[in-house]
């Protein structure tokens, strides 16, 4: 039987109290930098658009898990657990993601150029599960395969 990865089991340890609280996982990584082992967990509030998690929620998540992954002891070595949430300009991993950003301005990052443009941010507009409509401020529509991007975020317009 394979190992479960350490980002599903911290998932497996929350999704219940997150579910309680009002929270939802919005991505977990477990990830070497330098020396050192990180589990980072990025937690969103279920409520609404409007709403953000605060440093009081990432801390009661933090404990909360701090608490279960002691339990279950899931990781050899030491680590640091990082609870946080994903932040305005937050990343676009999974479909999702792609699927609660419609209408909004996203940052997309292309692996290839086209039509000499590899960096390209508008609205949101389409999205089927595996390609993009994106509307640039000019009326440009691009149709994108998730394929063809390497990183997609929310924009922060100001």
């Amino acid at each position: 039987m394979a190992k479960k990865k350490v980002t599903d089991i911290a998932g497996e340890l929350l999704t219940p109290f997150l579910e309680e609280h009002g929270y939802e996982l919005y991505h977990a990584e477990f990830v070497k930098e330098g020396s050192d082992w990180f589990l980072r967990i990025y937690v969103d509030k279920t409520s609404g658009e409007d709403e953000y998690m605060s440093t009081e929620d990432c801390e009661i998540v933090s404990r909360y898990l701090s608490e279960k992954l002691d339990e279950a002891d899931p990781v050899e070595g030491n680590y640091y657990l990082e609870v946080s949430s994903p932040g305005l300009d937050r990343p676009l991993i999974k479909p999702e993601h792609y699927e609660k950003s419609l209408g909004k301005a996203v940052d997309i990052r292309l692996y290839r150029g086209i039509d000499g443009k590899k960096e390209i941010t508008g609205i949101l507009e389409e999205f089927d599960g595996e390609g993009i409509v994106l509307v640039e401020d000019d009326g440009r529509r691009w149709e994108l395969k998730l394929t063809d991007i390497a990183r997609g975020k929310r924009a922060v317009i100001l």
